[in-house]
């Protein structure tokens, strides 16, 4: 099955047939597995993000999505689950609420025209211009505070406020804006259940107003005016999607379908370009990878001077260290000549006095006999001197 062919049942391109009763809140057109659901739907995303980056570069379509339902139909998270796979920078939300008084001092399209998407964007609104056909016609008063002359207040204002829609989405369309709008349509049980949720929980109650129990006091009325306005402004270029709401899971599957046949109804494609642009970017490629070239072969340079250096620095080193050895082994040879030198001086001297001593011991032996005695004297005295300090002092 295709996209297309999945989203069709939903799909109003021409409303005056169109009933609320023909689309149940609860149907999930055949799928039973929410496990299912949630992996065709990060498929679904995975495919909308492409084509909202070609969306993007091509710079020439833009898309309007408009989110309507009742309180607590799952409109916020919606949002947040389809389009979080898309760029942020490509995607713009704008929530309207109760109109402000500058707001309220403008035609009914003015705040809505100041936020539409440019061009290669995807532009959300929750809630939107539509609310003047719905809240109002369900709250008449709400006419008094728009200040309008009396003379355009008629029983046709709400007929001529859709022929005004209508005129303005064919003037989007003709203006390169897609525009895509979605009603999720849930039970009047299931948002009991949801509202019983944010009062039971904690964490929900923020979410919850007083104002939505007295609005669901209207419910009748509201699903008139939603259906009224659907049969109305359902166009071809600008179709509503009756959405099941009563399964977040199987509402969230059915609008990225919708978004994602949208987008590729555009024929979307990357910009293409000419040949002077081609051939400026050959050169600005061919720069860029000179550039990496020259850094390497100066970072070759550089390593080959370096290794000379080190090879450099090795070889002084080692030129020192020889001459630092050849230095030592030339010291040692001196030092060896003097040691030679010595030795033979104190042979030659010992030679000298035994010749010497030979002659005096010829000469007479009371010679010898009184130097003997001499050093006996000397080394008695050096003991005694020693003696003193350690035992008694006697010569």
């Amino acid at each position: 099955m295709t996209i297309s062919e999945f989203i069709k049942p939903y799909r109003i391109d021409h409303g005056r047939k169109f009933r609320m009763k023909d689309i149940s809140p609860k149907d999930t057109h055949g799928i039973k597995s929410k496990d299912r659901a949630q992996d065709l739907l990060r498929k679904g995303i995975e495919r909308l993000n492409a084509l909202q980056d070609k969306l993007y570069a091509q710079d020439s379509w833009s898309v309007l999505l408009v989110f309507q339902a009742m309180d607590a139909a799952g409109k916020d998270g919606t949002i947040k689950h389809v389009m979080s796979g898309i760029n942020p920078q490509g995607c713009q939300v704008f929530s309207f609420k109760q109109p402000s008084a500058e707001e309220l001092d403008h035609d009914f399209l003015w705040r809505s025209n100041r936020c539409l998407p440019e061009r290669g964007r995807i532009g959300i609104f929750n809630r939107s211009y539509y609310e003047e056909v719905l809240v109002v016609r369900v709250h008449p008063e709400f006419l008094d505070a728009q200040k309008l002359p009396g003379s355009v207040v008629s029983k046709d204002i709400w007929k001529e406020r859709y022929e005004d829609i209508n005129c303005y989405e064919r003037y989007l369309s003709r203006n390169g804006v897609a525009v895509r709008k979605f009603f999720l349509h849930v039970s009047k049980e299931e948002q009991r259940q949801r509202f019983l949720s944010r009062l039971q929980v904690a964490d929900k109650n923020w979410k919850f107003s007083l104002a939505d129990t007295k609005e669901r006091n209207r419910w009748d009325d509201y699903q008139s005016a939603y259906e009224e306005a659907i049969q109305h402004t359902a166009t071809p270029h600008a179709p509503w999607f009756v959405v099941p709401a009563d399964h977040k899971w199987f509402t969230r599957l059915v609008v990225a379908g919708a978004v994602i046949d949208a987008l590729e109804e555009l024929d979307l494609a990357y910009p293409k370009v000419d040949a002077n642009k081609r051939a400026e970017l050959k050169l600005v490629q061919a720069e860029l990878e000179n550039e990496v070239a020259g850094k390497q072969g100066k970072q070759g340079k550089k390593g080959k001077k370096g290794e000379q250096g080190k090879k450099g620095e090795q070889g002084k080193k080692g030129e020192q260290g020889k001459k630092g050895e050849q230095g030592k082994q030339a010291e040692q040879g001196k030092q060896g000549k003097k040691a030679k030198g010595g030795k033979k001086g104190v042979q030659a001297r010992q030679v000298k006095g035994a010749k010497g001593g030979g002659l005096a011991a010829d000469d007479g032996g009371s010679a010898g006999d009184g130097a003997g005695q001499r050093d006996s004297r000397t080394t008695h005295r050096a003991v005694g001197t020693e003696g003193r300090g350690a035992t008694t002092g006697t010569v």
